[in-house]
């Protein structure tokens, strides 16, 4: 009898029940946990993620770090320091792929609650894994286990990025961002054994069409509303307006408006 309730006690569907999957649906929730610090929860179709909001997504410090990946950068620091070379063994490689893979949970949960600071910290966190492992590992096959998921981070660290600055209105700041996350995943298909890729990408395609989209919600300036209105009275025939229209354009030209 006390087995059969030690063992519902452990059934995670008590709790599954009153959050259930949805298929193509990702559903992220923050909750306290029993330590009165915020956790981050990700339904999956199997179960639930639960993650640190913070530090390392499952709340360990290797060899008392941060994360592995800080733990490997300061034996990197300290061989250079002696002028060694630091390299990765493939295990190292594997794990730290798998230390990635945890922020890569976060920062999507993250994304669906609109925390974009931490989107851009965290994606940011693994672009710096990427060039890391890139820098002290000579085996192309091991580099490139990593480096294939670059195009991806870039575009969730510019949507993040751009979707800052959208918050605060700022469309020229956002337009330009978006423009530079395309160019920066453009050069890295360019620089890449597959430059033929770069058509084909769809983090590229997804940035080109969310920067029309953008660009078309900008609101227009005083002198882009003055031009428009310049050609609806030209089209109309009221040439003294548009006369008037053009001069003051030239005016606001002039003084670098």
């Amino acid at each position: 009898m006390f087995d059969h309730l030690f063992n519902m006690s452990l059934d995670l569907n008590t709790i599954l029940k009153d959050w259930p999957h949805e298929n193509g649906t990702i559903k992220v929730r923050k909750i306290v946990g029993l330590d009165g610090r915020q956790k981050l929860q990700l339904r999956l179709d199997l179960g639930v993620l639960q993650m640190e909001v913070t530090g390392r997504p499952d709340g360990r410090r290797p060899h008392n770090c941060e994360s592995l990946l800080a733990y490997h950068q300061s034996c990197a620091a300290r061989a250079e320091e002696k002028g060694d070379y630091y390299e990765l063994s493939a295990q190292q490689c594997t794990e730290l792929q798998q230390e990635g893979i945890q922020y890569y949970h976060r920062y999507l949960s993250l994304f669906q609650i609109n925390d974009f600071a931490g989107v851009v910290r965290d994606t940011q966190r693994n672009l710096d894994l990427f060039d890391f492992v890139l820098a002290h590992t000579n085996r192309e096959e091991l580099s490139w286990g990593l480096q294939q998921f670059r195009p991806y981070v870039l575009m969730m660290n510019t949507r993040a990025k751009a979707s800052i600055f959208l918050g605060q209105g700022r469309f020229p700041e956002a337009i330009s961002e978006i423009k530079r996350g395309r160019d920066a995943i453009a050069d890295f298909f360019q620089r890449s054994n597959f430059p033929e890729l770069t058509s084909k990408s769809s983090e590229i395609n997804f940035l080109d069409e969310w920067l029309e989209e953008v660009r078309a919600k900008r609101p227009l300036s005083k002198l882009e509303t003055m031009e428009r209105e310049m050609q609806t009275a030209i089209a109309n025939e009221l040439y003294e307006r548009a006369a008037e229209l053009r001069d003051a354009i030239k005016l606001m030209r002039a003084n670098g408006c």
